[in-house]
């Protein structure tokens, strides 16, 4: 390892330095070298910038007249050589250090980085001497190689260029003078610089590289002569990559990870599987042979599979997971984030360290989908940050089939994006296995130093198209010509190996052979194989029975959450809030929907229950009604003037976690659908600030949510709260789209709610939490209701009780049940304006019935409630959303089936609209109006 000597004489920082030397060239010039010498001599002689007299100048103007001089040389093209040699030398030595920053400035740009070399190599002016003034004259001249990690002493010119050549324009070429924290490109100029970007490896780590190369090799060939046209998304020309994980499981061991959560995308998934992931090979090939092993509603197809398992290393087991992903690329990228933070806070109370999330991208998709930045704008935020993303790109150069370079992408690199988090970025060459390898242990020694994401942007190629019977030749016949010369990576890397007498060719044909006979052996060896890995089980969790909490426990808990310390100020509006709770929980005033939400939540917490919450403002609360973070104002301390009641209700508490957020809807959700998918003892709420937001995410909720467990299998308890209602604010501020969910409702899959009481939604709560049939929840919660007089609890309606999936009338009397011909059933606030109505109307004997729960449809207790009446003629739907919105379409067959003999069904509502609401407050109200009276009309 070479040691880094004294920064430049040229280099800002060492004034006091040069100001040394003048003083001891002043008192005796011998006793300065002739450098230094030649340099003050040069200064005596030539003007002082301020004009004072050189003999007895002032140490500032000297080193004045140093800092002028390298202010030039980086700004301006240089002047001409002055008459001394001292100042000439100076000057050569500052282009020498301009050279040096070019080169690890864009030194990767002309890198050896192309597998197939199908594209002319591009020429920088500013990598060469010439650029900066410097002559083949000088290429023997000895500089000082100060302030970098090449050398020992000075060198030649020469030498100091193939240096800067060997690491920075290698197979391997590095991106990190985007860093804004010095000591970050320090450590890579010295991590580089010192070994020339060239790794050191036994003859034992270049055996499990042929190894690796081999296996993912093999399993290419074997499945395509097989398995002839089927789609399997080859990984062939992309071989390193399993090289590449393979190393960051084993050399992440020794950095103390013990749980790896990977995701990608199709291309490669299977070798991944296998190969990495530890997935057996009779259960790939079953697949392929269309045996249905998991008995799932839907499946899925082989290469949108997951799976995990432990691999064990030589520094202990490392869990390995690979992520259920489907076909839209990117997606499953903030779900691996949320996956990494739950194991991370499993495992420890820090996080991060012991946990790496890695991120598969392809090469188009890195930069052309939009959850790629967003899922990278969580990275070091407080609620979302994993402590370090190992980023892998593999970078086929045509990114799909049709493309061409110049249309998929505005940057250079297809790893730009990353530059937005500051990420170091290592271009690999993939025909270079012991270059990526390299580049895994940088990227992670980067990641155990600084906790913070590293890139590696492994280039290769695609031997075929898009799939198996894909033609790419038709529109990329140059590259496609370059591929069918190419030998492949294990090849190349068996004769290199030959060649330094690792291996013999016997060798190398052996393995081959070996690894293709266990390949077609594995069909008859299932058994013996299954003994080898170990399949990780996520669903062994204990049934729980919900139970209310109990009066005296739960005033406990009330009086507890509304109390601020003596001398804690607060602002005016949330004082008044939190004296308001102090009363309901004394039970002077009844609860509302914050208090409901926050008892839910200190009940949950009590009994260890984890509570996480994330939303754009999910502290405040975007209606301001929710304020579970309080603030100091008269504290000066960002921190001292926090106090968080929910972190305070017990000794042995859950962790309770609310983050407001970035502003994004999709990379957030996922995230919350990953975590929600390992911490199964935590209740996990995503919240949109308006509901109609979560369209934003829609990707998350068809593909994750709403199919995840039919597909795969997978559990996920993810509740998501979506403000919904009609308020007169516009069309993105009024619906949740309820519709959607409904439609998205099939097999039990998850419930979809709308609750319009604040012990509604404790019980709910409380019972999603709590819950043995872990499934995702979608409350439609409320605007308007926050705050309704009306839309209120007791603390005994929160203490008892339960969850109800129907609201019966209460205000009618059963002896008044004969009289009852019509029965309106509604959803959501619209109740209270409908309730309004019939008082102000003074009408009666028509009852008013809210669904709460819409899925799955609690047809038996509605067929319960209409049997009480047995002269009903007439049931009412009545919804405040448009005909072809709202729920109307999911009720209508369910309430025809429970109709009344002889009774009729009617909707009353809005007419079908192309928007979710109108923008005018006037035709709001004029249609509100409308609905309700349609719903009383004869």
């Amino acid at each position: 390892m070479f040691k880094k000597r004294q920064t430049s004489f040229l280099f800002g920082e060492n004034a006091p330095y040069v100001e040394e030397q003048y003083e001891l060239y002043l008192a005796d010039a011998a006793s300065v070298t002739d450098e230094w010498r030649g340099y003050f001599n040069a200064l005596r002689e030539t003007p002082a910038i301020d004009g004072s007299d050189r003999d007895d100048a002032p140490h500032a103007p000297v080193v004045s007249s140093f800092v002028e001089l390298a202010r030039r040389a980086r700004g301006a093209p240089m002047p001409p050589a002055p008459l001394d040699n001292g100042l000439a030398l100076a000057r050569k030595q500052v282009a020498v250090q301009s050279l040096i920053a070019a080169f690890r400035m864009i030194g990767t740009r002309e890198a050896n980085l192309d597998p197939l070399m199908w594209t002319p190599p591009r020429a920088y002016a500013e990598l060469t001497p010439a650029y900066y003034g410097l002559s083949a004259a000088d290429m023997s001249t000895k500089f000082s190689t100060a302030d970098t990690y090449l050398f020992d002493d000075d060198a030649t010119l020469q030498d100091i260029v193939s240096a800067l050549e060997a690491t920075y324009s290698g197979t391997l070429g590095a991106e990190f003078m985007h860093l804004t924290d010095a000591s970050q490109r320090q450590w890579w100029q010295m991590q580089l610089e010192s070994t020339r970007a060239t790794p050191t490896l036994t003859a034992v780590d270049k055996a499990r590289i042929i190894e690796r190369l081999t296996a993912a090799e093999g399993l290419e060939k074997y499945l395509h002569t097989r398995y002839v046209g089927q789609k399997r998304f080859s990984l062939e020309g992309g071989e390193s990559l399993i090289v590449l994980l393979d190393e960051l499981v084993r050399y992440g061991a020794s950095k103390k990870v013990r749980s790896v959560v990977m995701g990608m995308a199709h291309r490669g998934r299977l070798n991944v599987l296998v190969n990495i992931a530890g997935k057996p090979l009779h259960a790939l090939f079953d697949e392929f042979d269309g045996k249905n092993i998991d008995p799932l509603p839907a499946g899925d197809v082989k290469y949108h599979k997951g799976f995990a398992s432990v691999t064990q290393t030589g520094d202990g087991p490392v869990e390995v997971v690979l992520a259920f992903n489907p076909s839209h690329l990117e997606v499953v990228n903030p779900v691996v984030q949320g996956m990494a933070r739950a194991k991370a806070e499993a495992l420890s109370e820090g996080g991060g360290g012991d946990v790496l999330p890695v991120e598969i991208h392809g090469d188009a998709a890195m930069s052309g989908q939009g959850v790629v930045m967003e899922t990278l704008s969580l990275s070091y935020t407080r609620g979302h940050g994993t402590g370090g993303t190992v980023h892998v790109v593999v970078n086929n150069q045509i990114g799909f089939t049709t493309s061409d370079p110049r249309d998929t992408r505005s940057s250079f690199y297809t790893t730009d994006v990353a530059k937005m988090i500051e990420a170091p970025i290592l271009h690999v060459n993939g025909d270079d296995p012991e270059a990526v390898v390299l580049a895994v242990r940088l990227a992670l020694d980067y990641r155990t130093e600084f906790r913070r994401s590293v890139v590696i942007d492994l280039v290769c190629f695609r031997k075929h198209g898009h799939q198996e019977q894909d033609t790419p030749a038709i529109t990329q016949p140059m590259m496609y010509r370059a591929i069918a010369s190419h030998p492949g990576v294990r090849a190349l890397y068996a004769q290199k190996l030959i060649q330094q007498g690792v291996m013999t060719p016997e060798d190398a044909e052996s393995a081959v052979n070996a690894r293709r006979e266990l390949l077609k052996n594995s069909h008859q060896n299932q058994d013996a194989e299954l003994s080898t890995w170990t399949r990780l089980d996520g669903n062994n969790f204990d049934p729980l029975r919900y139970s209310p909490p109990g009066a005296e426990w739960l005033r406990a808990l009330a009086q507890r959450i509304s109390t601020v310390p003596d001398g804690y100020e607060l602002h005016p509006l949330v004082n008044k809030m939190m004296v308001a709770r102090s009363e309901m929980a004394a039970g002077t005033r009844r609860v509302d929907w914050g208090m409901g939400e926050h008892l839910a939540f200190a009940s949950l917490l009590r009994d260890g229950i984890d509570v996480r919450l994330s939303g754009q403002d999910s502290a405040r609360g975007t209606f301001n009604h929710r304020h579970a973070v309080l603030h100091n104002p008269g504290r000066a301390s960002r921190s001292d003037g926090v106090l968080v009641p929910l972190d305070h209700v017990g000794e042995a508490q859950g962790r309770f976690t609310v983050t407001n957020s970035i502003l994004s809807e999709a990379a957030v959700l996922g995230f919350e659908y990953g975590y929600s998918t390992v911490n199964r003892n935590a209740l996990v709420i995503w919240e949109a600030q308006f509901g109609d937001f979560a369209n934003g995410a829609q990707v998350v909720i068809d593909q994750f949510i709403a199919a995840g467990a039919a597909k795969w299998g997978q559990a996920s308890g993810l509740t998501l709260f979506l403000p919904h209602g009609q308020e007169g604010q516009g069309p993105e501020h009024a619906s949740a789209r309820l519709e959607r969910y409904l439609q998205l409702s099939a097999e039990d899959n998850m419930r979809v709610t709308q609750p319009t009481t604040p012990a509604q939604l404790f019980h709910l709560l409380r019972m999603q939490a709590l819950a043995f049939d872990r499934r995702p929840l979608v409350v439609m919660t409320p605007k308007s209701l926050l705050r309704h007089p009306q839309a209120v609890s007791t603390l005994d309606e929160l203490a008892q009780g339960k969850f109800r999936e129907i609201l019966l009338d209460s205000q009618i009397e059963p002896s008044s049940a004969s009289r009852v011909e019509r029965v309106i059933v509604t959803s959501g606030k619209v109740y209270f304006e409908l309730l309004e109505h019939r008082r102000t109307s003074a009408i009666a004997d028509t009852p008013i019935i809210r669904v709460e729960q819409l899925y799955p449809f609690p047809a038996r207790q509605l067929a319960a409630e209409f049997a009480r009446f047995p002269n009903l003629k007439d049931v009412v739907w009545c919804q405040e959303e448009s005909r072809n919105q709202g729920a109307w379409a999911f009720v209508e067959p369910q309430l025809r089936e429970i109709l009344p003999s002889g009774g009729t069904l009617r909707y009353a509502g809005p007419a079908a609209s192309a928007s979710t609401a109108p923008g005018y407050h006037s035709v709001h109200a004029e249609r509100q109006s409308a609905l309700v009276l349609s719903a009383f009309a004869e």
